[in-house]
Parts: structure tokens; C-alpha cells; sequence
């Protein structure tokens, strides 16, 4: 491990969905050294998660939360630091996926989608926020995609809220520039927990990526251990575009 990318004695809390990217995220950050507290609806990755966290032989913590309300957002962080001993690392992976045409969305849809994925990061990086403030310092790391910076065919409402994470990402980074408190971003392109099937490389989506293939969550997971490590302190505001090139496309 490079020198200052290790994580031992860290604390991190990951939110999770039902996309099954949390439990390699959350493994690579167990086996760079921290401890993980995962919070998350019941139906989430969150037990996987947490497995994979202990099979690497570290401390897990699995936190039950709406991260679209204030007070279970607060009782996690909360329950993190009271189980695991402090608060040094947030990464914001919980997403929801939305796609139909801009005139058929309705106004519950539209709440529904910039609920939980702005609102819980929201939520998450405020009441995280204030424990890092009063201990010194820490590492927020939102996993967000190519969406926020360039648009998709019947996705407005989708794009919309990877736009505003690309925006609290850049903003709070330069609030919190000088507390100790990194901010920085990934954004995963056309990512897939499932291994590939054999001729997907010929499916026109693929074909569409410079690398011809669909990322796995594991491409993730280097970047994110950097961006919550020590050697990061140099780097905040920034989103990073692991997609396989297609933000090159211009």
C-alpha cells in the first residue's frame, strides 16, 4: 500500500442502496485498515456490506436509516461514533436510477428521485459534517456519475440531482477547505455489480465506451481509498470520472 493510503485506526460510515456496489466499497476500505458503519433501508446491500467488512477482519456495524430523514441521518452518525469509536470517513454511494421522458414525470417521481439522492447527501454530509468540524478533520467522498456534467435522453430528473452532487461536492469542498475536511467525488460511469456475460462486449452500449466494457464496483475502489486516505490532503473539490473514457468523448 502506497504510503499515507492506509486507512488503520479510521472510522468511515457508507450509506448504501440496492445496486449491490456498497460491499466491495465497503471491503476496500475494511482492508486498507477502517472500521465500517453502514446505514441503509432494510432491503439494501447492507448485510452483504457488512459480512464483507468482517471478512476482512475488521469492526462492522450495520445501521438501519430513511437517509432521507433528518433524525435517523443523525442517529446513524451518532450510533457510528458511539460503536466504532469516532468519525473520520463519509462516503455517499446510496443512489436511485430514474429514467422516463421529461413530460410523463410527475411531481412525486421528481421529489422522490432529488429526495434520495441529493437530500440524504445532504443530511448526510451536515450532521457527518459536524462531528469531522469538532474532531479536526475527515473525508467525504460522493459517489455520484457522468450524469452531472453531461445529459441523458429521458433522464432530466437523474441528471438534475447528479448535477447538484457535483455542485455540494465542489462548493462544501472550498467551505470546509481550511477545517481538515477533504470533499471530493466519483463519478462512475455505466458500473454493473454482476460479473460480465459472455458477448457483452458486442451489446451497443458497450460499444459506446472507449474501453468496451461495463465498470464493476471494484474499478471504484482504489480511487475511493485514495480520496479517504491521509495522501489525499492536497486534493478536494473534485469530482473524478472512472467511466472507461466516456467523458473523453467531448
Amino acid at each position: 500500500m502506497p504510503e499515507g493510503w492506509s486507512l488503520a485506526g479510521k472510522v468511515a460510515l457508507i450509506t448504501s442502496d440496492g445496486r449491490g456496489w456498497t460491499p466491495h466499497l465497503a471491503s476496500a476500505l475494511a482492508e486498507a485498515g477502517a472500521d465500517v458503519a453502514v446505514a441503509g433501508a432494510a432491503g439494501s446491500d447492507m448485510p452483504q456490506a457488512t459480512a464483507a467488512v468482517e471478512g476482512q477482519g475488521r469492526r462492522a456495524l450495520a445501521i438501519e436509516a430513511d437517509l432521507t430523514r433528518r433524525g435517523d441521518v443523525a442517529s446513524a452518525v451518532d450510533r457510528a461514533c458511539d460503536g466504532l469509536g469516532g468519525l473520520d470517513i463519509l462516503v455517499n454511494n446510496a443512489r436511485v436510477e430514474f429514467g422516463k421522458p421529461f413530460v410523463d414525470v410527475t411531481e412525486g417521481e421528481w421529489d422522490a428521485v432529488m429526495g434520495f439522492n441529493v437530500r440524504s447527501m445532504f443530511l448526510c454530509c451536515q450532521e457527518a459534517g459536524r462531528r469531522m468540524l469538532d474532531l479536526g478533520g475527515g473525508r467525504i467522498v460522493n459517489i455520484g456519475s457522468g450524469l452531472g456534467q453531461r445529459g441523458l435522453w429521458n433522464s432530466v430528473a437523474a441528471c438534475a440531482s447528479q448535477g447538484a452532487i457535483r455542485q455540494i461536492t465542489a462548493a462544501l469542498a472550498l467551505e470546509w477547505s481550511r477545517t481538515h475536511i477533504r470533499v471530493n467525488g466519483i463519478g462512475a460511469g455505466w458500473v454493473d455489480a454482476e460479473e460480465p456475460a459472455e458477448g457483452s462486449e458486442k451489446e451497443l452500449l458497450v460499444r459506446y465506451i472507449p474501453s468496451r466494457r461495463r465498470g464493476h464496483p471494484r474499478d471504484l475502489c482504489g480511487l475511493l481509498v485514495y480520496l479517504a486516505s491521509d495522501a489525499c490532503d492536497f486534493v478536494t473539490g473534485q469530482t473524478v470520472y472512472v467511466d472507461g473514457g466516456v467523458m473523453a468523448h467531448g
